[in-house]
């Protein structure tokens, strides 16, 4: 998975990711441990230490910090993994996850109020960066305009992963950028959708109750690394590795596509929606 990484365009941050794992490796032979004897002094499984060194996984701060007072590297491989961040311009908390969407196979998404970042069109993503940073200079919000945008050539690319998003109905109807700005939002999505590059449900207000209400889902799926599932509230994140708990969040997203209207029937309102919002711009 790792030469798909590279295929995709991670270039040097997957190489320095790389260098983590066989440095890891190195040094954990020169310990004379196996990866399942280290796993359990850094309370993660066995496996996942194969994963750290063959660059499928990269470890959280703390569990850098545990490999160094393991192996006794005088902090070594929290100041790798400080490197390996660094240089993000993605908060701590989703840096990792903008990494495994490069890698993945497929991602399937649940938005319950604001379009998907990989979605996302660059006026959309700059008001919804003004809000959150009312008072921050231009060059922030350049910035991270920026950096939302560079995720998005994936979708784009020979080797694209399978890309399935449910949106909640609120997502169309909350105006972000003006009617103007939200008229090209949707249309950037049908597009998406006409052009095949991506598969698009809308859940209706008319659904009620649902398995995710006011809950943001990602599902990332590997070619050769288990699937993850990755959930987000206010100024943080969670990316869940446990099979049982990723199994629960899949069988949520099944009920979620269930209840949505159908791809044609998405497509219809998505455009729907955005000849209401041309209306509207047109008469302000």
């Amino acid at each position: 998975m790792a030469n798909a990484g590279m295929r995709r365009g991670t270039g040097s941050r997957l190489a320095a990711w790389e260098f983590f794992g066989l440095e890891l490796k190195a040094r954990r032979e020169m310990a004379g441990l196996t990866q399942g004897e280290l796993g359990r002094r850094v309370f993660v499984s066995g496996g996942y230490i194969g994963q750290f060194e063959q660059a499928i996984r990269k470890p959280q701060k703390d569990v850098a910090t545990r490999i160094d007072e393991t192996l006794q590297t005088d902090g070594f491989f929290e100041r790798m993994w400080t490197k390996l961040i660094a240089d993000s311009p993605y908060t701590e908390y989703f840096a990792h996850v903008a990494e495994l969407e490069q890698l993945a196979t497929k991602i399937c998404e649940y938005a319950p109020a604001v379009v998907p970042g990989l979605l996302q069109t660059a006026g959309y993503a700059r008001a919804v960066y003004l809000a959150s940073n009312p008072l921050a200079d231009e060059a922030y919000i350049e910035e991270m305009v920026r950096a939302r945008m560079d995720r998005a050539p994936v979708l784009n690319d020979a080797t694209r992963p399978v890309y399935w998003a449910v949106l909640h109905e609120a997502s169309l109807r909350i105006t972000v950028g003006g009617p103007a700005g939200m008229a090209r939002q949707l249309d950037h999505i049908a597009v998406m959708a006409r052009e095949r590059k991506v598969l698009v449900q809308v859940l209706p207000f008319s659904a009620g109750a649902h398995p995710a209400m006011g809950k943001t889902l990602k599902l990332l799926e590997f070619e050769d690394a288990p699937p993850t599932a990755y959930t987000e509230a206010m100024l943080s994140g969670n990316l869940l590795d446990d099979p049982a708990v990723v199994k629960r969040t899949q069988a949520h997203y099944d009920l979620l596509r269930a209840a949505a209207q159908s791809p044609e029937a998405s497509l219809a309102l998505i455009e729907s929606v955005a000849e209401d919002y041309r209306r509207c711009a047109s008469t302000t």
